[in-house]
C-alpha cells in the first residue's frame, strides 16, 4: 500500500483544494493596503470558463465573428456549458450573439461588444497591477 505524503511544516490536514485561492490579509501585508483594495477584478470575467471565452474572443479582430462550434472546439467545452457562460457574458453586455441560418441550419456567431473589449482590457490591466504589486 502506498504511503500518504507527509505534511510539511505549517500544512494542515484537510481536503485538497478546500481553501480558496483568495489572498488573506497577512498575504497582502507587503502590497500596501491601498494597492490591494483599489484593484477591481470583474467577477463576471473572472470565472475560469468566462475568462477563457473572453480571451479567445478578444483575439478575434474587431468586426469579425467566431462560429459557435469553432469556439466550442477551441475551448473544449460542452455546448450547454458554453451557452450558459455566454448568456452571463451577454447579460453583462460583453458578448453579442448573432443568430442566423447557414442554408437550412441555424448558426450562431459570436463577438465581443465594444464594452466587452474595454472590460477585458481593464480586467487584464487590473490583474497585472495586482500581480505586480
Amino acid at each position: 500500500m502506498a504511503e500518504k505524503p507527509r505534511k510539511g511544516p505549517g500544512e494542515e490536514e484537510g481536503r485538497a483544494g478546500s481553501e480558496t485561492w483568495a489572498a488573506k490579509p497577512a498575504d497582502l501585508a507587503g502590497m500596501g493596503a491601498s494597492a490591494a483594495s483599489e484593484v477591481d477584478i470583474d467577477p463576471v470575467i473572472h470565472a475560469q470558463a468566462r475568462l477563457r471565452i473572453m480571451a479567445t474572443l478578444a483575439a478575434v479582430p474587431v468586426g469579425d465573428e467566431l462560429h459557435f462550434p469553432r469556439l466550442r472546439e477551441l475551448l473544449d467545452m460542452t455546448a450547454g456549458n458554453l451557452s450558459t457562460h455566454l448568456s452571463k457574458l451577454e447579460g453583462a453586455g460583453y458578448v453579442q450573439q448573432n443568430k442566423t441560418y447557414a442554408g437550412r441550419s441555424p448558426a450562431t456567431f459570436l463577438a465581443l461588444t465594444p464594452e466587452g473589449r474595454v472590460a477585458f482590457e481593464r480586467y487584464v490591466r487590473n490583474l497585472r497591477s495586482l500581480l505586480d504589486a
